[in-house]
């Protein structure tokens, strides 16, 4: 079974790329939805098999790598956390390829697009299962290699190729980190699989090694290493700056790597090393801090983007964001449990943008929207449901998970948990303020769209609702069906050992027992953020234009996203132009070139001119020549020392 679920999505991606133009696009599209299905619906039997009745596994595929004391085997790690990843994965990537059949029906190239697609799952596949650290590297590389190509899919352009460019190297920044942090693990623990290392784990717990003069804990310096790609891959606040930029690949695309792949690799990375994490409380107070400054700086950007798509990318960083701070205070099943309702919602909230855009012929500035809730009432009721799971409306989705975390903040007991509480508290509000921005913009008023863009909008067909409505009951009953194994009285039995925890962490005990203020707040701030955008676009539309006019510099710093653009150009990308121009004139041009192969080149070229100017062709010049030639000689012999002898 567990091949199935993860070399299915292989196979699809192989019959697709190599055999494509053979079989056609239709047969194509039907090859790798259909093995998407069948592991779906096998990893919901895992998720039961695992999570329920304890059937954990680990199964080796082959010997891979033996090179001296690195010893790795390429094997399955089939636990309760893998099992949840697995649902994720493949439940979405599914209905993103049955989505994709419609959404993609006009795309000339639509074999490779479902190739790189069920690729990009398997790569996924790959992270999730992976037992060591080396296998884990390749999941992690290949789904970067893959949102790479999807993200610059329609590579003629320029747009979408500046796009997949700056994911991928924003993402080698964390990746560097990343790596070292596998290069130290191998150094200090002689091992890279995850029970060798885990075991080890206590024994390094305050040892430390000396760097530039400091004594640096050895688990705190791994463990903010591996960190570091996390924040790459999962666009924390400094390496946040690809996700919107993403938007430019097919909305699909968009859907796959903000809900249920790419993104989610950092918090199931950290959650996975948790046996790590947990006896560095330095580490994890910088997931702390890191993961409420991402939720709420994405969120105040949130307010002002204009693209839908980009909108809902900030929501995707900022609740990323809250993850990471429930990973932080070591409530790793709350952050956990709301990667697993999010992306439901989320991917709910894309895939409706996506169908949006579809029915207003590739329109995405909500400016130029309004109105549509009469011309696409299904995807206008899919909206509000996932923008209602979004935002934490009572008894859905992300009331229990994203409220856990809230609450998780407010019960541990340090002061970056504070901050951490007061900021995804203040993220709550605005959230539900854009989120409901978005609804209102998008679906209500009077139109804005183009007379002819109106006239010929209509509902996206079946092939695209289906996948909505799916989702749409995910985004109702996920919280409320999973919230006890994974956050309540039964999570220590659900989670078992695949996610560690010390024995005085009682996290997940001690927040349902916060006072009632605490536990309805996210609630009542959701429901000030909807009466608040109710007030500005529904009942005094031209709110929002004398706002943004009267406070012109906070409008304008929200709306260039913190000017971190401006600022990374200018403190890394010019300087490096220009270093990299100074070394190619100066350094390789003038002086390696210069003085090596066309310098001598030039002199070569310089002499032979010289030469062939001699050449004139005429018989007297020869003769004179050698008339010289023979005096020269002459002249030699006679005063050369010992010619007269």
């Amino acid at each position: 079974m567990y091949y199935a679920i993860v070399f299915l999505p292989l196979l699809g991606a192989l019959t697709a790329g190599f055999f494509g133009r053979l079989i056609g696009a239709r047969a194509s599209e039907i090859v790798t939805s259909t093995f998407l299905v069948i592991a779906a619906g096998l990893s919901w039997v895992a998720f039961f098999q695992v999570g329920l009745e304890g059937q954990e596994a680990r199964i080796e595929i082959m010997r891979w790598v033996s090179s001296g004391e690195l010893q790795v085997s390429w094997a399955l790690r089939i636990d309760t956390l893998t099992a949840v990843m697995l649902v994720v994965v493949n439940s979405i990537s599914s209905l993103v390829h049955i989505y994709s059949i419609g959404y993609m029906s006009h795309d000339p190239h639509r074999p490779r697009f479902f190739a790189y697609l069920s690729l990009f799952t398997f790569a996924m596949l790959m992270l999730v299962t992976s037992d060591n650290f080396l296998q884990l590297f390749f999941g992690w590389e290949g789904v970067g290699l893959m949102s790479y190509l999807l993200i610059g899919f329609w590579y003629q352009k320029p747009e979408a190729n500046a796009a997949a460019i700056k994911a991928f190297v924003v993402n080698r920044v964390g990746d560097f980190g990343f790596a070292l942090g596998i290069f130290a693990i191998f150094y200090i623990f002689g091992a890279i699989q995850f029970d060798t290392v885990f075991a080890s784990a206590p024994d390094q717990v305050g040892k430390t090694f000396a760097f530039l003069g400091w004594q640096v804990d050895v688990l705190t310096a791994i463990c903010l290493l591996l960190f570091m790609g996390a924040m790459g891959k999962s666009a924390q606040f400094l390496l946040h700056t690809w996700l919107p930029d993403a938007m430019e690949g097919p909305t699909p695309v968009s859907a796959l790597i903000h809900a249920a792949t790419m993104v989610t690799a950092g918090v199931f990375m950290v959650a996975r090393l948790s046996p790590l994490f947990e006896f560095s409380p330095t580490a994890l107070s910088v997931v702390t801090f890191v993961g409420a400054t991402t939720a709420f700086f994405a969120a105040t950007v949130g307010l002002v983007q204009n693209d839908i798509k980009r909108v809902v990318a900030y929501s995707t960083c900022s609740q990323l964001g809250y993850m990471f701070v429930a990973l932080g205070v070591g409530a790793y099943g709350a952050g956990i449990f709301h990667l697993f309702t999010h992306a439901f919602f989320k991917a709910l909230l894309f895939l409706g943008s996506g169908s949006v855009i579809h029915a207003l012929h590739d329109e995405q500035d909500m400016r130029r929207m309004g109105g549509l809730r009469k011309i696409v009432p299904y995807t206008w009721i899919a909206m509000v449901i996932g923008t209602l799971a979004l935002t934490g409306f009572p008894f859905l989705s992300g009331f229990y998970s994203k409220d856990a975390i809230i609450e998780a903040a407010f019960v541990a007991p340090s002061a970056v948990s504070t901050y951490a509480f007061a900021l995804t508290l203040f993220a709550a509000l605005l959230t539900s303020f854009y989120s409901w921005r978005l609804i209102f913009m998008t679906f209500h008023g009077t139109s804005r769209a183009a007379p002819d863009v109106l006239k010929k909008a209509h509902e996206s067909p079946l092939i695209i609702l289906i996948p909505l409505g799916l989702l749409a009951l995910g985004s109702i009953f996920a919280g409320i069906t999973f919230h006890e194994l994974f956050i309540g009285k039964g999570h220590l039995e659900f989670w078992r050992s695949s996610l560690f925890v010390l024995p005085s962490n009682e996290i997940l005990e001690d927040l349902h027992h916060v006072t009632a203020v605490v536990h309805w707040s996210p609630a009542i701030l959701m429901a000030t953020g909807f009466l608040v955008a109710l007030l500005f676009y529904k009942i005094t539309p031209a709110a929002p234009a004398n706002l943004a006019e009267a406070f012109r510099p906070i409008y304008l710093f929200l709306l260039n996203k913190w000017y971190f653009d401006e600022l990374y150009d200018a403190v890394f990308t010019k300087p490096a132009i220009r270093i990299g121009r100074f070394l190619w004139k100066k350094g390789d041009g003038a002086t390696i070139d210069g003085l090596g192969p066309d310098g001598v080149s030039a002199r070569v070229l310089d002499v032979t001119k010289g030469m062939i100017r001699l050449q004139s062709g005429y018989v007297y010049h020869y003769a004179f020549a050698m008339l010289i030639g023979v005096a020269l000689l002459i002249t030699y012999f006679m005063f050369a020392p010992g010619a007269g002898s």
